[in-house]
C-alpha cells in the first residue's frame, strides 16, 4: 500500500508542475501581482513528494519485497536504522531525496522573496519547475522507486555493506542540499538576466542562498570525507577519487560565485562573472550527477551503473545549458556605466585575481576527472590520474593564491593602498622563520616547500591578529580564512609526518623495526545481527613501551556475501594511530596496514571552522569593511 500511494504521488507532484507552469504563464501575461496559486501549487507538490519519500521510507521498513527498489538493496536481518538510511542508499531512493529537497527549496524560495519583484519571482518559479519535470519525468521512466515486482520474493539481496554505516543517514542528505541548492541559484539568475534584475538588491538577496548551498555542501563534502577515511582503510582524508572531485569541483564554483557577488552587492561589478558561475555551478552539480549515474566513472563511491540513465541526464544537461547560454546572450544586459576598470590594488581587484586562481584549480580539477574518460573513448586506453598530478599542477599556484587571501582583505574598494606595512611585513618575516626552522628540522625539500608554509603560515597569523584587534567585525571572512589556513597547515603536517607500516603477520607473531614493534596476540570471533565479525587484537610499542592496543575487524556478511575491513582508529588531539586487517595466503596470515597519521583531527575541525565562517556571514545582517 505504502509503494502504491508513493507512486501515484509522484504522478501527482508531476501534475502539480504542469499547472504551476501554466499558472506562472498566465501571472506572466495577465497579472500585475503574484498569484497565490502558485505557492499554494508548490505546496502541494512538495507534499506530494513529502508522501512519496515517506512511502519509500514505510517500504523499507516493512520489508516490501514487492518493491524492486527494497527488494534489490534491503533484507529482513538488516537493522532498522540501514533499513530507514538506506532509503537514499541507492540509485532510485537518492534520486527521490534530490527530487525532495528541490521541491522544497523552491518552496522556501518563494516564501522568503515576497518583498522581490513579482515577474523574478514568478521566472524563478518557472526555471525550476523545468528543472523539477526533467527529474519526474527522469524517476518515473527510468528509476522508478516503486517499480512492482511479481512473483514477491521471499527475502531481499541486501545493502552494500560499505553503506552500512551511521554515515549514511547523515552524508548524503547534507550533500545533496548542497547540490540541490545550486539550482535556485541557477534558476534565480536565470531569472534575473531575464528580467535585467541583477543589481545590488539581487545580489543581497541572492547571497544567502548561496551561502546556504555552500555551507551544505563544505559539511557534506566533511562528512564524505571523515567516512572514506574510516570505511574504506584508505588511511587518509583525500584520495582525488573521481566521485570526490565531483563535489569539489562546484564547492570551488560556489565559494568563487560568493566572492563575486560580495563585488556586485557592494560596487555592482562583475555581473556576467556572477551569471557564468551561477550556470557553470549548476552545471557542475548536474555533471557530477551524470557521471556517477551512468557508471562512467570507475569510483569506489558509484552505486548505479546504467548507461541509458546516463544518457538521458546528459540529454537533460544539455537542454539546461542551452537554455541558460541563450538567457545569457541575448537576454543578460551588462550596465556599461558600471564596466569601469579596476584599480590595481583594490579588494575588488584582489577579489578578482583569487577567482582566477579558483578557476585554474576548478580547471585542473576537471581536467584530471574527465581526461581518463576521454582517453578511453577515443583510444580504449584505461588510465587514473593520482594525487601526484594534482599536487604538481595545484601546489605551485597555491602559494600566490594563500598571499592574496593574507593581503587582500586589508585593501579597500574602489582604490587602495597598503596601510600598517610594519606588521605586515614583520608577520611575514616570522612566517618565514618559522618555516625555515621546520624545514630543517623535517629534513624535507627547501625551496618550495619553506615558501609554501610560509604562506600558510601568513594567512593563519594576519587572521588569527584579525580576531585579537578586530574582534566581531569582518568576523564570518577572518574565520573562514583562519579554518582555511590551519587547514592547509594540517594537510602539510600530515604529509610530511606520516608513517606507514605494511606487514603479513600470523597469530602470535611481532614486526619489529627500529624502535616500533607490532605484536598479533590473538582474534576472537562475535556474531551480530546481519553479520560475523572476526575481531584482531594488536599491541603496538614503541622502545618496548605500549603505545597503543588495536582492534581492526573483517566483517563477513551474509546478505550480500561480502568481507569488509573495518579500520580501529585511536585518536588524540595531535595523530591518528590506524590499522586494518585482510586475510591473506589460504586464510593463514594477516595482511595488516598501521599508519600515523598526525594533526587528522585538526584537518577535520578546520573545515568545520571554515564552515562557521559561512554561518556567522549568514546571520550577519550588513557586511562591515
Amino acid at each position: 500500500m505504502a509503494s502504491l500511494i508513493g507512486s501515484y504521488s509522484l504522478f501527482f507532484g508531476l501534475g502539480c508542475s504542469f499547472l504551476i507552469l501554466f499558472f506562472s504563464f498566465k501571472n506572466l501575461r495577465d497579472s500585475t501581482n503574484f498569484d497565490n496559486k502558485l505557492l499554494y501549487f508548490t505546496f502541494l507538490q512538495l507534499l506530494f513528494v513529502i508522501v512519496s519519500f515517506f512511502g519509500l521510507i514505510i517500504s523499507f521498513v516493512n520489508s516490501d519485497f514487492s518493491n524492486s527498489t527494497v527488494f534489490n538493496h534491503s533484507h529482513t536481518t538488516k537493522p532498522l536504522f540501514y533499513k530507514i538510511s538506506g532509503t537514499w542508499g541507492n540509485h532510485e531512493g537518492s534520486l527521490l531525496l534530490w527530487l525532495l529537497v528541490l521541491t522544497l527549496f523552491i518552496f522556501l524560495f518563494l516564501i522568503s522573496s515576497k518583498k522581490q519583484p513579482k515577474k523574478y519571482r514568478v521566472l524563478t518559479l518557472l526555471f525550476q519547475q523545468i528543472i523539477i519535470i526533467g527529474f519526474l519525468i527522469f524517476l518515473i521512466q527510468t528509476s522508478n522507486p516503486f517499480a512492482y515486482i511479481y512473483p514477491v520474493p521471499i527475502e531481499g539481496l541486501g545493502l552494500n555493506p560499505i553503506l552500512q554505516d551511521p554515515a549514511l543517514a547523515i552524508h548524503p542528505p547534507i550533500l545533496y542540499l548542497g547540490y540541490v541548492g545550486s539550482s535556485i541559484i541557477f534558476s534565480s539568475v536565470l531569472a534575473a538576466s531575464s528580467t535585467n534584475y541583477v543589481s545590488k538588491e539581487w545580489a543581497k538577496h541572492i547571497k544567502q542562498w548561496i551561502l546556504i548551498s555552500w555551507i551544505f555542501l563544505t559539511l557534506g563534502i566533511l562528512l564524505g570525507s571523515i567516512w572514506a577515511y574510516y570505511e574504506l582503510g584508505w588511511g587518509g582524508f583525500w584520495f582525488w577519487d573521481p566521485v570526490e572531485n565531483v563535489s569539489l569541483m562546484p564547492w570551488i564554483a560556489l565559494t568563487t560565485l560568493f566572492h563575486c557577488v560580495l563585488v556586485l552587492e557592494k560596487k555592482l561589478l562583475l555581473t556576467s562573472w556572477v551569471v557564468i558561475l551561477s550556470i557553470a555551478t549548476f552545471t557542475l552539480s548536474m555533471s557530477g550527477t551524470f557521471l556517477v549515474r551512468s557508471g562512467i566513472l570507475n569510483s569506489v563511491h558509484t552505486f548505479a551503473n546504467d548507461p541509458e540513465r546516463g544518457l538521458y541526464i546528459l540529454i537533460f544537461l544539455f537542454t539546461l545549458i542551452f537554455l541558460s547560454l541563450f538567457v545569457f546572450f541575448f537576454l543578460h544586459k551588462t550596465d556599461e556605466k558600471n564596466t569601469n576598470s579596476f584599480f590595481w590594488l583594490s579588494k575588488e581587484t584582489s577579489i578578482l585575481i583569487n577567482n582566477w586562481f579558483m578557476m585554474y584549480f576548478l580547471a585542473v580539477v576537471l581536467i584530471g576527472t574527465i581526461y581518463p574518460i576521454f582517453l578511453d573513448v577515443l583510444s580504449s586506453q584505461k588510465i587514473s590520474v593520482g594525487p601526484p598530478f594534482y599536487h604538481k599542477l595545484i601546489i605551485p599556484f597555491l602559494i600566490p593564491f594563500l598571499l592574496a587571501m593574507a593581503i587582500g582583505p586589508k585593501l579597500k574598494w574602489i582604490k587602495s593602498d597598503l596601510q600598517n606595512k610594519f606588521y605586515l611585513f614583520s608577520l611575514l618575516a616570522i612566517s618565514l622563520l618559522l618555516s625555515f626552522l621546520i624545514i630543517r628540522i623535517l629534513e624535507i625539500s627547501f625551496l618550495v616547500n619553506t615558501i609554501l608554509f610560509t604562506s600558510a603560515f601568513y594567512l593563519f597569523f594576519i587572521t588569527l591578529r584579525d580576531f585579537f584587534i578586530k574582534g566581531f567585525k569582518n568576523l564570518a571572512q577572518n574565520t573562514a580564512h583562519f579554518g582555511f589556513s590551519l587547514l592547509i597547515l594540517s594537510i602539510l603536517f600530515n604529509n610530511f609526518l606520516s608513517t606507514e607500516v605494511i606487514t603479513n603477520l600470523k597469530i602470535g607473531e611481532t614486526y619489529k623495526s627500529n624502535e616500533l614493534s607490532i605484536n598479533f596476540e590473538k582474534i576472537e570471533k562475535k556474531k551480530r545481527q546481519n553479520f560475523e565479525t572476526i575481531i584482531g587484537k594488536f599491541n603496538v610499542k614503541s622502545d618496548n613501551e605500549l603505545v597503543e592496543i588495536l582492534n581492526p575487524e573483517l566483517r563477513i556478511y551474509n546478505q550480500p556475501n561480502i568481507v569488509t575491513s573495518e579500520a580501529d582508529i585511536k585518536t588524540n588531539l595531535w595523530s591518528d594511530k590506524f590499522m586494518t586487517m585482510n586475510l591473506v595466503q589460504n586464510q593463514e596470515y594477516f595482511n595488516i596496514r598501521y599508519q600515523i597519521k598526525p594533526f587528522m583531527i585538526w584537518i577535520w575541525f578546520s573545515v568545520i571552522i571554515i564552515s562557521f565562517g559561512g554561518f556567522f556571514s549568514f546571520f550577519k545582517k550588513k557586511y562591515e569593511n
